[in-house]
């Protein structure tokens, strides 16, 4: 008769499961749902995500899902209202994560179309964007001018070996922090057009 071992049925449930590390910006959270999208498609259900980006997925039947992601801190503090609204419009609640509620539907459900989306217009869309903003950008605005900014100049001004490395780990930060904004606006400008056409 044949034995199935505690650590056989161990090594069958980590096959059934994986983790992958990837990381998405604040704008980018349509590379996102296309990447779940995807691993859908390969027979990998997203189940959750972990700081700093471990996307965590379960063994299931490859489908045509569509995943979409909300950002509406608002909306989750009547969580019960917000997600029963998504449901029923047919969309599966999913998880919050970092300010982000995920939600995904099968293709099949929407006549065979990947055209449904959880934003009814295009005003939502961009409504979404300024939560975005005011929610992720904001908070990191007032970092770099109540900050990085004053520390920058102060310590560029102070003499000594401590002053010099505060001051190249601020110049630093100053450009990841410019280099964020340029890359935000930049990216909110194309969704934009996008939107517009």
């Amino acid at each position: 008769m044949w034995k199935v071992t505690k650590s056989r049925v161990n090594k069958m449930k980590d096959r059934m499961k994986k983790t992958e590390l990837r990381f998405f910006t604040i704008p980018e959270w349509k590379k996102e749902e296309k990447y779940l999208q995807e691993k859908h498609r390969e027979g990998w259900r997203f189940t959750g995500v972990t700081l700093p980006g471990f996307y965590h997925f379960e063994r299931c039947e490859p489908e045509d899902v569509v995943y979409q992601l909300d950002y509406n801190q608002e909306g989750t503090a009547h969580k019960t209202e917000y997600i029963q609204m998504f449901q029923d419009c047919g969309w599966e609640y999913i998880l919050d994560f970092v300010g982000y509620s995920y939600f995904r539907k099968p293709v099949s459900a929407m006549g065979g179309e990947e055209t449904e989306e959880i934003f009814c217009d295009d005003d939502s869309r961009i409504d979404m964007m300024k939560r975005v903003f005011r929610g992720r950008m904001v908070p990191l605005i007032v970092i770099f001018f109540c900050i990085i900014i004053p520390q920058l100049f102060v310590q560029s001004h102070n003499e000594g070996i401590v002053s010099m490395v505060l001051t190249g780990a601020f110049v630093v930060l100053f450009v990841l922090y410019l280099f964020l904004f340029i890359w935000y606006g930049w990216q909110f400008r194309q969704y934009r057009n996008l939107l517009k056409k």
